[in-house]
């Protein structure tokens, strides 16, 4: 089956009412350009550093101002619109990094938290320490759409190839990573860890990210991007700013795909090599499929 993916590419400010206009405006050119699924970057709702002014600017899921505009925009457009995260208010204290589908009539199809969190010191004193504020999942999520069976992740969760490769195994025609990369790890990884996602599973990557310098003085990558299950890219965005990117997705590549380089057929078991507790092989996170 096929459809039309598009990314809305942003550079999300620190005032939520700003970043929910820009949403408004980027969906409808979208939806103008035929787009039957729309997807927002990491973070959508806000980009800020200062965790004392983030917790001040952010609500709880009930409260979310631009949850309730993208499932107002979804019903009104009749779009599939995946919300690739907003920063949420959650009961322990800290922050859920929280992705929605919302399907055509405006109802919440699925929830995705945030499984891996980026925790490390980049050369030239940049560090990050996400553990501190936000509040990891614990579950993979599949979402059966009437085009695709949408396999979700977000940002750093594309350097854990085991999450992939279970959506995938379960049924995932349609891989999806929106983030809010750093410029020099984008620069260094964004492209292969995108392509490599796909062409190792034999599924479309869809990732919408955040671009540009913003007004908290974070540099993000940008390059939003669609990729086949070939690994072929689709369509790209530049580094700087808000920017519509649009492919036509025909699901089946995917099998196409898979036919061609059976490795999700060819896999199998085995015993791992005998390692200390810090090299332990991870295991794969629960899957919960959304209806």
């Amino acid at each position: 089956m096929s459809f039309k993916a598009a990314c809305l590419q942003l550079n999300a400010t620190n005032v939520v009412s700003e970043n929910i206009a820009t949403i408004e405006r980027l969906a409808r050119r979208a939806a103008e350009a035929g787009a039957d699924y729309v997807q927002t970057p990491e973070m959508s709702n806000i980009i800020e550093r200062d965790r004392e002014k983030l917790f001040a600017a952010i609500t709880t899921e009930g409260d979310d101002q631009t949850l309730a505009a993208c499932r107002a925009l979804a019903s009104e457009l009749g779009i599939v619109f995946h919300i690739g995260s907003l920063a949420l208010k959650s009961q322990d204290g800290k922050i859920a990094n929280r992705a929605f589908v919302v399907g055509a009539d405006g109802a919440i199809l699925a929830r995705y938290d945030k499984i891996h969190l980026f925790d490390v010191d980049l050369p030239g004193g940049e560090s990050w320490r996400e553990s501190a504020t936000y509040t990891a999942g614990d579950e993979a999520v599949l979402v059966p759409l009437a085009f695709a069976t949408l396999g979700v992740s977000i940002c750093y969760d594309v350097r854990f190839p085991q999450l992939y490769r279970a959506l995938a195994k379960a049924g995932a025609e349609v891989l999806t990573a929106p983030a809010a990369f750093t410029r020099k790890t984008g620069e260094a990884h964004w492209h292969v860890l995108q392509r490599a996602r796909a062409i190792e599973n034999g599924a479309f990557m869809i990732s919408a990210a955040q671009a540009g310098t913003h007004r908290d003085g974070r540099e993000t990558f940008g390059h939003s991007i669609i990729v086949s299950p070939w690994g072929e890219v689709l369509s790209e965005a530049g580094d700087q700013g808000e920017e519509v990117i649009i492919a036509e997705i025909d699901t089946a590549q995917s099998a196409e795909a898979r036919g061609r380089i059976p490795s999700l057929a060819n896999e199998r078991n085995f015993t791992p090599p005998s390692v200390g507790p810090s090299l332990a092989p991870s295991v794969a996170p629960p899957m919960r499929s959304a209806s």
